[in-house]
């Protein structure tokens, strides 16, 4: 595809900020250069100082030194309020909508005018109630909101922080048709994302962070991603495995001969099944069973049902039908310590509501030893400090924010919540689009470590919202649409074109029994 023609006048300019925070350096001396009518990357593996960049562009912290300039006139943010007084707005990862509260006083609180954000609600093709509490609201819906938020303050520079990585296809393409409306308009972009195929689609440049720093700029065209790879992974980049063109997913792939066992589990013991699992308005009669030794995976567009599914096997809700059995127990989980106590464990792709962000590595990858305690007994911290150093080693952690896990990057808090299973112990484990946000890097440890779980006799069920990760991890595929499973797939079947269409409701199989 042909680039889009690069404006000669810069929007914004960044020159030598830095952050500390303690011992912790976030940032040291980066810079960035956005133009006019550009649509510009951010890119860095987790932990290279991207968040902490857009937080001092937002005047949500504030820098130690450096510059910042607005159409060549310096600024400085005290304030979140002062960012868009200069013309900037962001979306950042997380929700920044207040769930006890309705949408329309959500926009009440923030300012936000309510015409400007239907208007870009509907420029989606999307519309919802405002009097619905956000709490009740999917997630990619309230990254859609956060969006039209944004644009409805007209801002001259639109900051997208992985807004696409809680998104199924549909929607990104949607926010892709905003993007390029917006660069129409003589307006920029800040985009922000690990998944390197969008980032090539959507992105006329990119800046590289690396360490805190910027380590190269770069215009896009056919195979950046290999150049991109190199600058984000630095040293690690020699490996012939590291410089493989890199889509969503890329430089994870485990061996082919651990992936290709040809149905070698089908002899293993049952470690999960779910009977006819209904709820309603949600799932329709699905039914699954997990074997020791195997990772399954779930692919579905948002809403077809994976969220109430991963919810009742986990303990969170109650199905109105069907049964589920672990190890060959029936289990009726009550609430989440039920299905812990049975060995099935979740990683959820929303890490914050996981984790307890003001305590330390240690406390939150012990938290379910606790459980184990006796009642007036006391907690041995031998063992405690033993099995989460044995997990932070495992998985390597960056523990220099240890103290706080809430001061990790994105990727090491996604880290510490698998940690804390490997530290307790499972049979199942779940896991909802556990590298939501993460980086190549360490999108390739987890992979890893699940297929290592596997090999010990653990099973694994993983939705992942990115469809080229499933052959890369997974022994076969489930595919859910409207609630019911459509179609079972061999891993090595399941290519992205035809899990798109499957999942799309197209090319619908239903599986045997």
């Amino acid at each position: 595809m042909g680039r889009h023609p690069m404006p000669a006048v810069n929007l914004l300019e960044v020159r030598g900020v830095s952050k500390r925070y303690g011992a912790v350096v976030a940032l040291r001396s980066a810079s960035l250069t956005v133009a006019a009518g550009e649509v510009h990357a951010l890119l860095g593996a987790n932990g290279a100082g991207k968040s902490t960049l857009v937080k001092i562009l937002t005047g949500v912290i504030r820098p130690d030194a450096g510059t910042i300039e607005m159409s060549g006139r310096p600024v400085r943010f005290a304030s979140p309020a002062s960012a868009p007084r200069a013309g900037l707005a962001a979306v950042f990862q997380d929700p920044s909508l207040v769930p006890d509260l309705t949408v329309r006083q959500n926009l009440r609180l923030t300012g936000a005018d309510p015409a400007g954000v239907r208007r870009w609600l509907a420029a989606m093709d999307l519309g919802v109630d405002e009097d619905d509490l956000a709490g009740d609201l999917p997630l990619p819906l309230l990254r859609i909101l956060d969006l039209a938020r944004a644009l409805a303050r007209e801002p001259r520079l639109l900051i997208l922080d992985e807004i696409t990585a809680a998104l199924p296809a549909d929607l990104v393409e949607r926010v892709f048709h905003v993007i390029r409306r917006w660069r129409a308009q003589g307006r920029s972009v800040l985009f922000i994302s690990h998944r390197l195929v969008e980032v090539r689609t959507i992105c006329d440049r990119a800046t590289v962070l690396r360490d805190g720093a910027d380590v190269g700029t770069l215009v896009l065209a056919e195979r950046a991603e290999q150049q991109i790879v190199a600058l984000m992974l630095g040293p690690m980049a020699a490996s012939p495995e590291a410089l493989r063109p890199a889509g969503p997913g890329a430089g994870t792939r485990p061996d082919a001969a651990v992936r290709d066992r040809a149905g070698g589990a089908s002899a293993a013991p049952l470690l999960l099944e779910a009977r006819g699992l209904a709820v309603s308005g949600a799932l329709r009669g699905v039914s699954l069973s997990l074997r020791a030794g195997e990772i399954v995976g779930v692919a579905a567009l948002e809403g077809q049902g994976q969220d109430a599914l991963f919810d009742c096997l986990a303990g969170n809700r109650r199905a109105d039908a069907g049964e589920i059995r672990v190890a060959g127990r029936t289990l009726a989980p009550r609430t989440p310590y039920d299905a812990i106590r049975a060995g099935v464990v979740l990683v959820p792709a929303d890490r914050v509501h996981a984790l307890l962000p003001q305590r330390s590595v240690r406390e939150n990858i012990a938290l379910p030893l606790y459980n184990r305690a006796a009642r007036w007994g006391p907690i041995d911290l031998r063992d405690e400090g033993a099995r989460a150093g044995a997990a932070i080693a495992r998985l390597a952690i960056d523990t220099r924010a240890q103290r706080q896990v809430r001061r990790m990057s994105g990727g090491n808090q996604q880290k510490v919540v698998v940690a804390r299973w490997l530290a307790a112990g499972f049979r199942v484990m779940l896991c909802f689009d556990p590298t939501r946000g993460i980086d190549v890097g360490t999108k390739r440890q987890i992979h890893r470590l699940l297929r290592d779980l596997a090999a010990a006799g653990a099973a694994v069920l993983l939705f992942t919202s990115e469809l080229p990760e499933i052959p890369l991890v997974c022994d076969r595929v489930l595919a859910l649409y409207e609630g019911r499973v459509v179609r079972e797939l061999p891993a090595r079947a399941a290519d992205e074109a035809t899990l798109l269409r499957v999942v799309h409701g197209l090319a619908r199989e239903e599986p045997p029994g």
